[in-house]
């Protein structure tokens, strides 16, 4: 199988996307961004291939289904989640060998003892709690790992702390000390290797001989199929540190303009809400863009000031928006500024506002903001596609809707699609895919050439 591979390097998020060479998407990937950008570069692109093995595995499963193994389906949703958790185990083993390198660098070697007997509790009951956070029915707020861990070690952490007088803010500094070496390291992890792992949790489900050899073969194509990426493009907001040429570098403005066209042919206005910049777009019937504007002078009303709010509440970024919608009104919020915006937030529930009421207001004076951008590019024209990764906040998606509303009236058609986090990477791969029917030659990134030799 051949592909283009499209990378956007965002501010918060770094994404991949994967076509082959008929322009179909066979595989996406995301990660956080981390402070070494290449690594996040190639951890997204790993997540982007393995999402490609699952659908030449869904297609293998599709195949046995039509021999009679009714159970495709279901294998496929099953096998996703137990990869998943094999992954999870692997990093969390990671977690564990970093934490202990950790301690063993403490001058004190009674603490030493104490917290790795605490460390190792708290990771072995994130480990036995896994299993159901990756079921079909487990909840998960989030895909990231460090977001995982980090939930699962500091309940564990608080728990032990209050039983055994271990100091929380100690154990959890183990974790934030570790994560960071974690995370900016590089491990290779063979697909086949995890898919067999999850593979033999469900075939011992399977007493059936013939589904038992039906899904054996149907691993083993996936793991085998050669993947060859023939093309690279990279976009996004660190695209200048993209280790590309530049004419494998294009601006987040057209990618975003194109990927939103593709996913919705319709779409006349985009608005693009990242990690530091809000972009409001127009692109015509073909996806091309006619006309823009930016916020170009700070990060107030992006992803980033979200963030800032989340860190003020002690909440998870993910948490912003379900808690908003749970508002009886919506507090009217004086400043915009990422600086400002923290010193109001505490001002107000000193004076007994309910934080539900307040992040209604924060959202709503963020997506004001938008909408000026947008009003300034040329204003709203039906379809309206909404994308990056504010686009998954479901506090602000809603107050977009009001907004467009009455603004511009009931008939807009507004595409918010949960994948829109994806648009600047689907449009980079398409201009990837424009340079191969262009029979222009590919660049590999030093990054894959770097996985390639593991």
């Amino acid at each position: 199988m051949k592909c283009v591979v499209g990378i956007d390097l965002g501010s918060t998020t770094t994404k991949a996307v994967l076509l082959d060479e008929g322009g179909e998407v066979i595989g996406r990937g995301i990660t956080n961004s981390r402070s070494n950008y290449e690594v996040a570069c190639a951890v997204a692109r790993e997540e982007a291939l393995r999402a490609a093995r699952f659908t030449v595995l869904e297609r293998a499963l599709v195949a046995e289904a039509q021999h009679g193994v009714p159970e495709a389906e279901r294998w496929n949703r099953t096998l996703r989640d137990q990869f998943r958790l094999e992954l999870y185990l692997d990093e969390l083993g990671e977690l564990r060998e970093e934490i202990v390198r950790v301690l063993r660098s403490l001058s004190y070697h009674r603490d030493r003892e104490v917290l790795t007997a605490a460390a190792h509790e708290v990771i072995d009951g994130i480990v036995a709690e896994a299993p159901a956070l990756f079921s079909e029915v487990g909840a998960r707020r989030s895909d990231f790992f460090r977001d995982l861990a980090a939930a699962g070690f500091m309940a564990g952490a608080e728990k032990i702390a209050s039983r055994d007088g271990i100091g929380f803010e100690r154990l959890v500094g183990l974790f934030d000390r570790a994560i960071l070496d974690v995370e900016t390291r590089l491990t290779a992890r063979p697909f086949g290797a995890l898919l067999t792992r999850a593979g033999a949790r469900l075939l011992g489900t399977e007493s059936d001989e013939l589904r038992r050899t039906a899904l054996t073969r149907a691993i083993g194509r996936a793991a085998a199929e050669p993947i060859e990426e023939i093309s690279f493009v990279g976009t996004g907001y660190g695209r200048q540190t993209l280790p590309f040429p530049k004419s494998a570098v294009k601006s987040e403005i057209l990618c975003h303009g194109r990927g939103a066209h593709r996913v919705f042919p319709g779409t006349r206005t985009v608005l693009d809400i990242g990690g530091q910049d809000t972009k409001a777009i127009q692109v015509d019937d073909a996806g091309v863009v006619t006309s823009f504007q930016m916020n170009d002078r700070c990060a107030a009303g992006c992803g980033r000031y979200l963030g800032y709010i989340a860190d003020e509440l002690n909440l998870g970024l993910h948490e912003l928006g379900p808690l908003a919608l749970e508002a009886h009104r919506v507090v009217k919020v004086n400043s915009t500024c990422t600086v400002f915006a923290g010193a109001e937030l505490r001002e107000r529930l000193a004076l007994g506002e309910r934080r539900e009421d307040i992040l209604a207001g924060l959202h709503r004076s963020i997506m004001l903001r938008a909408m000026s951008l947008i009003a300034r590019s040329g204003g709203v024209d039906n379809e309206f596609t909404f994308t990056g990764g504010v686009c998954r906040n479901p506090m602000a998606t809603k107050v977009l809707g009001e907004l467009v509303e009455e603004n511009y009236g009931a008939g807009i058609t507004i595409n918010a699609h949960s994948d829109s986090i994806f648009m600047g990477a689907l449009g980079a791969a398409m201009f990837g895919l424009d340079d191969v029917r262009a029979g222009r030659p590919a660049v590999m990134p030093s990054f894959v050439q770097a996985a390639m030799a593991q």
